[in-house]
């Protein structure tokens, strides 16, 4: 077995929200990278993958485990650990070999042997003749290419790229890809080892030799899938499209609950897929007709929607948790009550998702409820973020009162003032016992 690098044993990570309470982001987390191997990390938004990065690279301490580099405990930034962002990172006012060179200053890395080690970086990644050029000069592609640089010039022993492909368009996210993978092929960088954090399936199968599939609240790998398809790969081949199904399987198979105490409103609190509605009744409106018939493929509804893995998973978890499709190995597959929202009309739709709704998302049936218990029919919004701040962080408790607000608009069970930051019931309907929202069968 080749030599480990990097090995995270039981490691956790919390972080304290705005209210003082601690959040578990990762925990026992167990995971070896080892020389020669490139491993991509895939998972939900939020699900700590970023912070798994930065826990190896030394830049943020753990809570529990350990972390060990080169068989030591980490307790700083690993000097043979080098990080591609997927923003960029580079200082403005800094040319190309300013910021290539940045590194390598900080490390009082003497001036004549920095010129050197930056102009062969900038040669190798294909940047020679923008040396003097700044960040707002250059496309995105190209200021990707300094930030690989500016990794690749420290010679590091593993390279940690962080979604550094998700920012482009997708023709020069595979070229850059392809030249990564050409580099460490080649031999032409001396790095042992390369783990990529991605939402792209496809791109996760066509670099890597093992794929890990995060969980969420909290992170942890929860399934593994090792790839021995020698590389170059061909991305049609039959091999390739197979492990692209596998991986898809493993990401929608429902994940068990982890065996660890759970706040009291946890079931309030889960997480709400970042889907909108329209990207909703798209996909709906595709399997309900042809060739689909009701059943897809979610690797060929990818390609047959132009939506990318990112967009596309979200949507698939949002109808299967609202009961309007079925996700199970790879394929979705719509339910009774997602043909009949298909066939119905705007009414009946929007009838029919609010009833989803709050048969199925707790968190709505909660804030309808809160509603109707107010004479005025009206709350603000800071109760529920504060619920929702138990179980996650400011930003994200945000986002899912965001989504929340959006399908109850949609399903007419509330409403949203944007001026106020009030939640309200529809127009027409009183708070009080009077404001109780029928079944959809007695509407």
């Amino acid at each position: 077995m080749t030599p480990a690098i990097i090995e995270l044993k039981s490691v956790g990570k919390s972080f304290r929200g705005a209210d003082g309470t601690a959040r578990a982001v990762l925990r026992d987390v167990d995971f070896t990278l080892r020389e020669g191997e490139i491993v991509a990390l895939l998972g939900q938004s939020g699900s700590g993958k970023s912070t798994l990065l930065r826990l190896m690279a030394g830049l943020i301490p753990a809570d529990g485990g350990e972390v060990r580099y080169r068989g030591q405990p980490l307790f700083g930034p690993a000097r043979g650990v080098s990080m591609v962002f997927q923003s960029f990172a580079l200082f403005p006012w800094l040319t190309v070999r300013q910021n290539v060179e940045l590194g390598l200053e900080a490390r009082a890395v003497p001036a004549a042997e920095r010129e050197r080690r930056a102009t062969a970086a900038i040669d190798m990644i294909g940047l020679s003749g923008f040396e003097g050029a700044l960040p707002r000069e250059l496309s995105g592609g190209m200021r990707q290419r300094v930030g690989i640089a500016r990794a690749l010039v420290m010679q590091p022993d593993v390279l940690l790229m962080d979604e550094a492909f998700s920012a482009l368009d997708v023709l020069t996210g595979e070229r850059l890809r392809e030249e990564i993978l050409d580099l460490w092929n080649g031999r032409a960088i001396p790095t042992k080892a390369i783990l990529v954090v991605s939402h792209n399936i496809e791109e996760a199968v066509m670099m890597a030799d093992r794929v890990l599939i995060f969980a969420s609240d909290p992170g942890r790998v929860r399934a593994e899938l090792a790839i021995g398809l020698p590389r170059p790969r061909d991305a049609d081949s039959s091999e390739v499209r197979v492990l692209i199904d596998e991986v898809y399987a493993l990401m929608t198979a429902r994940v068990p609950q982890a065996a660890v105490e759970e706040p009291v409103h946890a079931h309030l609190t889960m997480r709400l897929p970042g889907a909108d509605v329209s990207r909703m009744e798209g996909v709906l409106e595709m399997l309900a007709d042809e060739p689909f018939q009701g059943r897809a493929d979610l690797p060929r509804l990818v390609e047959e929607s132009d939506l990318s893995d990112e967009e596309l998973l979200p949507v698939a978890h949002a109808l299967g948790m609202l009961g309007l499709a079925r996700v199970e190995q790879g394929d979705i597959a719509i339910t009774p009550i997602g043909r009949r929202f298909v066939e119905g009309s705007k009414v009946l739709r929007q009838e029919i998702f609010g009833q989803q709704l709050l048969e199925h998302v707790p968190l709505a049936a909660h804030i309808r409820n809160s509603l109707e218990q107010e004479d005025s029919g009206e709350l603000p919004e800071e109760p529920f973020l504060g619920l929702l701040h138990e179980n996650m962080d400011e930003a994200e408790a945000e986002r899912v009162l965001k989504v929340a607000i959006e399908w109850g608009r949609y399903g007419e069970v509330f409403e949203y003032d944007y001026t106020t930051g009030l939640i309200h019931l529809p127009e027409g309907e009183e708070g009080g016992e009077a404001g109780a929202r029928p079944p959809a069968a007695a509407r």
